[in-house]
């Protein structure tokens, strides 16, 4: 891929970018990842990795818009046709189409392609260690949600089984999970490293606030009475 090429994909990547937590920057964290699980891939081809990488969140704002969307299939769906307007060949297409698609993965729709795994896995990896920490308190602000729930006792809850969204939740439903899903060696090996980082913030911050929710509430009561 020369730099007009990467020019083209990068600008229209720009043009589409709104989602503070699904910035262009994030887009340049999974692009850089991605290349350096390539390293170790030997037979992925970099034009539709690239590709792929730089267009994979195309559909954000689609799915803002519209919560009951998908991004990855809004997103596969336009990269498909602005590739094709642009001269690329359907083939190419179809290749970074699939990668996009899949990056989301969830359930019966997985990565095929080693471009599409290797996708995946530095998608994912910006969900893990600090940075996964940061952006998901950056996402539960932008949505006014709490860090942590607390229960008819005025007992913090740690989010294990919690429907009431909170960082707390979403740090159990989904950041403490993700480190057993990753495709790829180099992705494993990634995240592993920077798992130790957010187990250790979480328990800092639930030793931080439920402790003096208890210890709190007794002394207010002995200061009441």
């Amino acid at each position: 891929m020369n730099k007009k090429t990467y020019k083209l994909l990068e600008n229209y990547m720009l043009s589409c970018m709104e989602d503070s937590a699904h910035d262009k920057e994030h887009v340049y964290r999974v692009l850089y990842v991605a290349l350096d699980i390539a390293k170790t891939e030997p037979s992925a081809n970099l034009d539709i990795l690239v590709a792929a990488c730089l267009l994979h969140d195309i559909g954000r704002r689609e799915q803002f818009e519209n919560p009951a969307l998908c991004h990855a299939q809004v997103g596969a769906k336009k990269a498909h046709g602005f590739l094709l307007e642009n001269g690329f060949d359907e083939s190419f297409a179809d290749e970074v189409s699939h990668c996009i698609s899949t990056h989301r993965f969830r359930g019966d729709n997985p990565p095929q392609s080693i471009e599409a795994k290797i996708l995946f896995d530095a998608d994912k990896l910006d969900a893990t260690g600090t940075l996964g920490i940061a952006r998901t308190l950056q996402y539960k602000s932008a949505f006014r949600e709490p860090l942590y729930s607390v229960d008819e006792n005025g007992c913090v809850l740690d989010g294990t089984g919690e429907a009431t969204p909170s960082f707390f939740q979403e740090y159990k439903f989904k950041l403490e999970k993700l480190y057993s899903r990753f495709l790829t060696e180099r992705g494993r090996e990634l995240a592993l490293k920077r798992r130790e980082a957010a187990v250790s913030f979480y328990n800092a911050m639930l030793s931080e606030t439920r402790p003096f929710y208890e210890k709190g509430r007794a002394l207010l009561n002995e200061y009441l009475e």
